[in-house]
């Protein structure tokens, strides 16, 4: 498994090769939960579940890869945008609907005992994120925290979406990289 390329291995998972998926897991899941734990703001337990989503989605669902239209990586990160921004909004609702029924019910209080792992999974991160030019952690700030599509952030920086792309792939390709060499 190890030999083969990402979109050869998605096709594996539609076929529900098991192996392919653990393979593909195996690859990406730091990007994956680096990603999610921001998105969530350090919430581990949210971001361990919506890892499992994402990889549960990749499962359970036709999803598809075109190489041609972008890097693997891009692509997953877009599925696990997705997945991340569903799962906030039901989230939402659910808290919504509780407190209404509960206006007691207080905030979620902090597990001092994980505070550290988070602390040190968020400087990796930040990390990572600081050896972005400007442009890069501006793209990566709109794209992914602020919810900004390709195309509207085309419009705001005032260039073609293809220079959005590029600029996104080289920025995702870079922060991966930083996070493998951390993990050697």
């Amino acid at each position: 498994m190890k030999k083969k390329r990402d979109d050869e291995l998605m096709i594996l998972v539609n076929k529900k090769h098991r192996p392919a998926l653990e393979e593909l897991y195996e690859r990406y899941i730091k990007l994956i939960y680096s990603f999610v734990f921001k998105f969530t703001n350090g919430n581990e337990d949210k971001s361990k579940e919506i890892v499992q989503l994402v990889f549960l989605k990749l499962w359970t669902t036709k999803s598809n890869h075109d190489p041609l239209k972008g890097s693997f990586a891009n692509w997953l990160l877009t599925v696990t945008r997705n997945v991340c921004v569903d799962y906030i909004r039901k989230d939402s609702l659910h808290t919504q609907n509780n407190s209404q029924l509960d206006p007691s019910q207080s905030s979620e209080t902090a597990d001092p005992n994980n505070e550290i792992e988070k602390r040190l999974i968020f400087n990796e991160v930040a990390e990572a994120k600081s050896k972005l030019n400007i442009s890069q952690k501006r793209l990566i700030d709109l794209l992914y925290w602020k919810g900004y599509s390709l195309t509207e952030i085309a419009k705001i920086e005032n260039e073609p979406v293809g220079t959005i792309k590029s600029r996104l792939h080289q920025s995702l390709k870079q922060i991966k990289k930083h996070l493998e060499v951390r993990d050697l």
